[in-house]
């Protein structure tokens, strides 16, 4: 009798393994396809679901720009001798007279050395008084010491040196070799001059971007566009600010991929296939080529160039679907070009969820055989 009671344990238990997985589910890495194209506004969910083609890939192709605004550019270089408030000057005066205005007596030439200017641009020679050194040359200001004095005593000479102060500095920070602050000179005037004066990047020059802050505006760069592009080697001014520092862009990717992390942009241009290919490729055990997707918020301009129309209010939830499996698949994978904050998902093959059915009904099964055995026994 305990026999034939038992003979119908197995059958029993993978009904009712059947009946459990049917009413609670099956755990997923995430949303399956159905799951995703339901949450779609044509059937009533918030997000618009577009397969990705040559059109969507070309409207989609935008990226913030970088660069520097025509006043950057524009701007002349400082000439390495302009004198500028904080900056020190070395000034010797010869006169051929027996009693000098400013030296002793019997000596050939009188040294003012340490000559600061000061915050309002001006320095102070004795019996000469008070003249604007800021924006000038030493030639100009040579000149002026020398027609001044040429009052007082019968044809001076006059020698004037400019040491570089604190008046002609711009400040490096960042993933440079040696922070600090640096004076502009005849060799440092421009930017690439001066961060190679600071030693260069540290890190890697395709992921660098280089800040220029001025009077309360500023440019953005990638490190490498000062040597692709030379307009962007601009003229340095007292006072600039430089970061350099990582590009902080990433990607986030789930569902059946090779890893599921956030990850870091490696270049400066990112497309799906690629972003792919950094996180190890799609699961070869779960993933569903037919299923790779893009989740985005996309602005509102760009949305309706993608969607063919001219109603939408503010950015807008996009969700892209790429088949690989299409003969232009990769292709389009390879044009679709990823923006920092997307999420990249792939969704797990059909069979994988059947494996999981069947996984769970024979281990269920093979629950009830143990059960089996030990009341036989």
């Amino acid at each position: 009798m305990k026999s034939v009671t038992f003979r119908w344990a197995r059958p029993v238990a993978a009904l009712a393994a059947l009946a459990v997985i049917s009413s609670c589910g099956l755990p997923q890495v995430g949303p399956n396809k159905r799951q995703i194209y339901a949450g779609s506004v044509q059937r009533e969910g918030d997000a618009f679901v577009i397969a990705v083609n040559d059109r969507v890939t070309r409207a989609i192709a935008v990226a913030p720009a970088l660069g520097f605004s025509e006043s950057f550019k524009n701007a002349g270089r400082v000439g390495s001798d302009t004198i500028q408030p904080g900056d020190i000057l070395g000034i010797t005066v010869y006169e051929n007279v027996d009693d000098p205005l400013l030296g002793v007596e019997g000596a050939p030439a009188t040294l003012l050395e340490e000559v600061q200017v000061d915050g309002a641009g001006f320095i102070f020679i004795p019996y000469a008084g008070r003249i604007r050194a800021a924006g000038n040359t030493p030639e100009a200001i040579r000149r002026v010491i020398t027609q001044k004095l040429g009052e007082q005593t019968p044809d001076p000479q006059v020698e004037v040196r400019r040491a570089a102060g604190d008046g002609s500095t711009v400040s490096l920070i960042g993933s440079i070799g040696a922070q600090g602050v640096y004076p502009i000179e005849r060799p440092t005037r421009t930017l690439a001059a001066m961060l190679a004066r600071a030693g260069g990047v540290t890190i890697i020059p395709e992921i660098a971007q280089v800040t220029v802050i001025r009077n309360g505006q500023r440019g953005k760069i990638w490190f490498q566009d000062l040597y692709d592009h030379p307009e962007l080697d601009i003229a340095l001014r007292p006072g600039d600010r430089i970061l350099v520092e990582e590009d902080t862009r990433s990607f986030t990717a789930l569902g059946a991929t090779g890893g599921q992390a956030r990850v870091p942009f490696e270049s400066q241009n990112l497309s799906l296939l690629e972003g792919i290919a950094q996180v190890g490729g799609l699961s070869p055990l779960s993933a569903d080529p037919t299923g790779v997707f893009v989740f985005r918020n996309e602005p509102e301009e760009v949305a309706e160039q993608v969607l063919g129309r001219s109603d939408l209010t503010g950015a807008q939830r996009m969700v892209y679907v790429t088949d690989l499996t299409k003969p232009n698949g990769m292709f389009m994978a390879r044009d679709f070009v990823i923006r920092d904050g997307d999420t990249i998902y792939v969704t797990e093959a059909p069979f994988t969820q059947w494996s999981k059915v069947i996984s769970a009904i024979t281990g269920t099964a093979g629950s009830a055989d143990s059960i089996t055995s030990l009341t036989s026994g």
